[in-house]
């Protein structure tokens, strides 16, 4: 959960830096730092360090007029060990001032190595895990490494946890070593230069050239180019691909936040999602990087998905989409729960493990278990060439674009789409009629259009923003709904509690009498997700309990609500995608309410996007 950027070439390494951190900063903002090898025309090449609490903005202004040097290493963190300060912010060094180092993930024995290191003298400066590293490559140097290479493979032998690390040597001054466990790293070649990140995002705009390291990688980098290798030092073999970033995406814009800038986005990232996908001529979608044909495909009988956060979320309404569709037992669960449980994997299910990143580690680790397993696992990934994406079986890109807000949007919408495209594809080939097919795909090729009407309508109405002025100061807020609902008043009130810190709380709606209607009353509004389908009546009825008591409420759903003080009015679809539009308001009602408050939209506290770290 932080960003890595490094550079090796003949430029000023620093504005290299600071532009991939500021496009990385969505991975980690409580600190960030730079460090840079110095050549003066005379003396030995020296080491200069600079690092801040704060965001990369801070950085960039607290940095001297003369702050230059080649090759150079940089961070953005999110705190795992110790508080952000500039002490505990990196690049980390050794008491000498030679080696720095970068790293996302965890030490995992990291006291233990503190303690081996304090009893051979070493002074310690930070809180940190990754301080350790610094000092470990050192002590290599003086046990007799005989190049920066060496010294960073012994020490690596000696750290057990997930890394991805970047060093730099004064003494080496032609190069950076980086390697790879559980963490990503991924190299950018340029003409006579090279970069390495922990997301394409940071070099995109310099390179679309990257090569991706493996668990157990490392590579060398120089201005001349590259060399992967292993722990034992066996070389491999790597070959760059070509990757296809848009760095727009990473640009607000005319917006005031990325989260408003990739909510509009969502009628063109759907349409990308679908692009290529639908068949008319057969009802159905075309789906080849699952890379499973038909009598494969026929002989899963159920469905298991994995994801955290949002894309769980997506996944109980891509479950319930494979249900209503393909008539096949499907079920969703969070993968940080699913990977501790020593489940049973039966080798005729499908499991389907989703993430916008690619790189989610609790995510991945449920991946590797089930693929030691024998299972056959699928990804629903944004992020093209990312970990998960490698690591499973096929799959469905989504090319929603570039999400740099921490809370997802776009991506999830796109998620659901995925799934909905999924159903069909498993539908058409067992019980779904042509006739449903083609609904489906009616309904599924009318999406963008109807969101762009919602966003329109809310542009010329404002009755969302006024709904979120009116939720913005209330401590708790309710969220219900029944079925389809519920998954989306589960994500609607994640959106809630990420960006504008109020407490939210999604319940089914037919458990509110089963304890949670003790709660309602004049201080606690709620949020009804109530589409116009069978279940209106029994949600009327609910809405009239609530009020009984005199509790707020704001409804969602295709026409004005009874028992509702207010109605966000979304576009009928076919009942299967009424989710997606149903979602749009809540996005767009947390967003006016984080506004509201003079909350941080883009970086909320204590969250980062890319979740790395266990």
């Amino acid at each position: 959960m932080c960003g890595i950027v490094g550079y090796v070439g003949p430029r000023d390494a620093v504005p290299v830096l600071l532009e991939g951190l500021g496009r990385l900063e969505y991975r980690g903002y409580d600190s960030a730092g730079l460090a840079v090898v110095h050549k003066p025309s005379k003396g030995p090449a020296e080491l200069r360090v600079r690092k801040t609490p704060g965001r990369v903005d801070d950085l960039a202004a607290d940095l001297p007029a003369r702050f230059r040097g080649s090759p150079g290493i940089g961070h953005t963190r999110w705190a795992t060990h110790g508080e952000p300060t500039a002490a505990n912010a990196h690049p980390h060094t050794d008491a000498s001032g030679r080696i720095a180092v970068v790293h996302n993930g965890i030490i995992e024995n990291a006291d233990a190595l503190r303690a081996q290191l304090t009893a051979d003298g070493v002074v310690f400066a930070s809180e940190t895990d990754t301080e350790t590293v610094a000092h470990l490559v050192a002590a290599a140097f003086a046990d007799g490494a005989k190049d920066l290479e060496e010294a960073v493979r012994r020490a690596l032998h000696r750290v057990v946890g997930a890394y991805g690390i970047a060093v730099l040597d004064a003494e080496h001054p032609d190069r950076v070593v980086v390697a790879r466990n559980g963490s990503p790293v991924l190299l950018g070649v340029g003409d006579r230069e090279m970069f390495v990140a922990s997301d394409v995002a940071a070099i995109a705009g310099f390179t679309r050239q990257v090569v991706y390291l493996d668990d157990g990688e490392l590579a060398t980098l120089t201005a001349g180019g590259y060399r992967t290798f292993t722990l034992d030092d066996r070389a491999t073999a790597k070959t760059p691909s070509t990757v296809d970033w848009d760095v727009a995406g990473a640009e607000r814009g005319d917006h005031d936040h990325f989260l408003a800038k990739e909510i509009a986005e969502q009628p063109r990232a759907i349409e990308r999602t679908l692009s290529g996908r639908l068949e008319e001529r057969f009802s159905t979608a075309h789906l080849g990087g699952l890379n499973m044909d038909v009598r494969e495909a026929r002989a899963f009988r159920r469905v298991t998905i994995l994801g955290c956060g949002s894309a769980w979320f997506a996944g109980e309404l891509g479950a319930q989409l494979i249900e209503d569709l393909a008539r096949m037992p499907a079920h969703a669960e969070p993968a940080s729960e699913f990977r501790y449980r020593n489940p049973v994997v039966e080798p005729d299910t499908l499991y389907v493990a989703v993430s916008q990143s690619g790189e989610t580690v609790d995510t991945l680790a449920a991946v590797q278990e089930l693929q030691r397993k024998g299972a056959r696992v699928i990804g629903i990934v944004n992020v093209v060439g990312s970990t998960i994406a490698r690591q499973v079986d096929g799959g469905i890109y989504l090319h929603a674009g570039p999400e740099m807000s921490v809370a997802s949007t776009k991506s999830f919408t796109s998620t659901v789409v995925a799934f909905a495209l999924l159903a069909l594809h498993l539908g058409r080939m067992r019980d779904l009629s042509p006739s449903d097919g083609g609904r489906i795909v009616a309904g599924l090729a009318a999406l963008p259009g109807q969101i762009e009407q919602i966003l329109d309508d809310e542009k010329r109405t404002g009755v969302i923003a006024a709904a979120a002025a009116e939720l913005a100061p209330s401590e708790s807020v309710l969220y219900i709904g029944r079925r389809h609902g519920w998954a989306v008043a589960k994500e609607g009130a994640q959106k809630l509690k990420e960006i504008s810190y109020c407490h939210a709380e999604a319940y089914a709606a037919a458990e509110l009498k089963h304890g949670p209607l003790a709660l309602v009353g004049p201080e606690l509004p709620t949020v009804a997700v109530v589409p116009d389908d069978d279940l209106a009546e029994k949600n009327t009825s609910t809405l009239a309990e609530i009020r009984a008591r005199r509790g707020p409420v704001v409804a969602v759903g295709h026409r004005e609500i009874p028992g509702a003080g207010r109605t966000l009015v979304v576009p009928r679809s076919e009942p299967e995608l009424d989710p997606v539009l149903l979602s749009i308001p809540l996005q767009l009602l947390a967003y006016h309410a984080a506004v509201a408050l003079d909350r941080d939209v883009d970086r909320p506290r204590n969250l980062a996007k890319s979740v790395t770290v266990e």
